[in-house]
């Protein structure tokens, strides 16, 4: 019990300012402001501001966004970029084939936007009905009742040394105390690892299996500019047993978004989603998009990938889980914002319920219940088995989709299981090294200028915040046998091999690099490397992505 925090009581406190969480705190005072009731909400942030890292394709669907604002047109929301055609291309190592797009994959209707400034515009929304938002402070620990209901969150200290040790700007984190705490801290967060196991929310889930986006923000060529286009691909440069494929949106300003997905489940260890990245921008269909363009932004994060059968029990006493660190993404569809938002609404719809009642520690049970009554699960169900397929390699994986979109239109009687990740990686032995070719400066570009891009800065003296359980595992088990795949797997450079040539191979982890993408959190072949909260504030800071 620390006797030297501060601590501040709220009716609602939510953690993660994106889609899911700005979309609870809205909804919450609303109903407040509908009922004639002062209800207090507090959103912690940990980047610097709100959209700071946000990072997302992206396409969008307005339903969920209708329904928490049904003017949101008239309030400006930045959706400036309708869909106006779709491209699906499978590409060989010289040429391309147009295929049929699938109808998850059917775009009239969404928008393409930067899911950054829309998040920003929501905060803005959030703000003006009355909820405290508080970007630059990382939530690292949950707090307890005596009856084992969830108090609360605390923010990191600040001003800890690189030896664990308070510094002489030593400030103590904030206690934050709530009726309920609202988890929306996006993919694989790390306090809801924490409540998985407190209070065993995956018992009955399958693992969740995730996959890794990277971004470039381009402005190119004015000629060769389509406002709207939409164009995603699946084969070269990935194998055949690799899932994973690219995106290419067309945004307002001659604004290019690109982007390459690999499942994280790939068993090569000598490969690295990066260097793909990089290689699929050489295309002969890609390439001309970008000739003669400038590369502006960069950036990198995890996606969950399970579905529904990956989804866990999402309340327990004091709180809940909403968003993509629940699992809510459609695959298929490449898209998980309108769910995130609907999942915000219907937490804050069972939240204030409770919020009549004057015990503490109450259990949201209606959340669950009334998600699955929603479009957001009918949704969720009808495309369970479209990940899981890929198994079969990516041919396999188209046929069956298209076999269960047409013919069993989702409703399949059989439900396919998921895998963890960091288990399916092989032995460097059983592959031969990929060739990756050196960055050219014009399309493609090495790590770290990337990483400059992404404006990723944390504090120099902190205590790094990624940490190994076993410090002689990444040279004894990770180097030997798979090849040290951390300085493959990690897109920003943050895991080094140094000493190699005198025969004295160590790990250096480079934290400042980091851009708080989870992967290495994933992928690793012993999970253990565990990622926990820097100081709130560090890490990248987006603009338009």
């Amino acid at each position: 019990m620390r006797t030297d925090r501060d601590a501040m009581e709220y009716d609602v406190v939510i953690v993660g300012g994106g889609p899911s969480g700005l979309s609870a705190a809205i909804r919450v005072k609303q109903l407040a402001a509908k009922a004639g009731r002062e209800v207090s909400v507090c959103l912690l942030e940990k980047g610097s501001e709100i959209g700071a890292h946000i990072l997302s394709g992206a396409v969008i669907e307005t339903r969920a966004l209708a329904e928490l604002f049904p003017d949101w047109q008239e309030r400006g929301a930045p959706l400036n970029t309708p869909a106006a055609e779709d491209r699906f291309l499978f590409l060989t190592e010289g040429g391309s084939f147009k295929l049929p797009t699938p109808p998850q994959m059917a775009n009239h209707g969404n928008y393409i936007v930067s899911l950054g400034n829309f998040c920003r515009w929501l905060g803005e929304q959030a703000e003006a009905l009355g909820v405290e938002i508080y970007p630059g402070f990382a939530a690292a620990e949950v707090l307890y009742h005596e009856d084992g209901s969830v108090k609360g969150v605390a923010t990191g200290d600040l001003g800890i040394g690189k030896d664990g040790q308070p510094g002489h700007n030593f400030q103590p984190g904030m206690e934050l105390i709530a009726r309920q705490t609202i988890f929306a801290e996006g993919c694989r967060g790390s306090l809801t690892g924490q409540l998985f196991e407190r209070f065993k929310l995956r018992d009955g889930a399958d693992p969740q299996t995730y996959g890794i986006g990277i971004k470039e923000l381009w402005e190119i060529d004015p000629a060769k500019h389509q406002p709207g286009l939409i164009v995603h691909s699946v084969g070269w440069p990935l194998a055949n047993d690799t899932y994973g494929g690219s995106f290419l949106y067309h945004l307002e300003n001659n604004l290019v978004a690109v982007g390459f997905v690999v499942g994280l489940d790939y068993k090569n260890p000598w490969l690295s989603p990066y260097e793909e990245f990089q290689r699929y921008k050489t295309h002969p269909a890609i390439r001309g998009f970008f000739e003669g363009g400038r590369r502006i932004s960069y950036g990198a994060r995890a996606l969950s990938e399970g579905g529904i059968q990956s989804v866990p029990k999402l309340t327990f006493p004091g709180g809940l889980l909403v968003g993509d660190t629940a699992g809510f993404l459609n695959v298929p569809k490449i898209k998980g914002t309108h769910m995130a938002m609907q999942s915000g609404l219907l937490a804050a719809d069972a939240v204030f319920a409770l919020l009549e009642k004057e015990d503490w520690g109450m259990e949201a049970v209606e959340y669950s219940g009334q998600l699955k009554k929603s479009w957001l699960w009918d949704e969720l169900h009808g495309v369970r088995n479209i990940r899981p397929a890929f198994k079969w390699g990516l041919w396999g994986g188209l046929a069956y989709g298209a076999l269960d979109t047409f013919v069993f239109r989702g409703k399949a009687p059989w439900t396919m299981g998921h895998h963890d990740d960091h288990s399916q990686l092989g032995y460097k032995t059983a592959y031969a090294k990929i060739d990756y070719p050196k960055p050219d400066g014009k399309l493609t570009f090495d790590r770290l200028s990337s990483v400059f891009l992404s404006a990723t800065n944390h504090e120099e003296n902190q205590q790094c915040h990624l940490r190994l359980k076993d410090e002689s595992v990444p040279v004894s088990l990770n180097y030997a046998k798979y090849g040290a795949p951390e300085t493959r797997y990690c897109p920003a450079g943050v895991y080094e091999i140094l000493g190699e040539d005198e025969g004295q191979p160590r790990l250096q982890i480079n934290g400042q690099n980091c851009l708080h993408c989870k992967t290495c959190d994933i992928k690793d072949p012993t999970q253990n490397i565990v990622w926990t909260v820097p100081e709130g504030g560090g890490g990248p800071n987006y603009p338009n992505m």
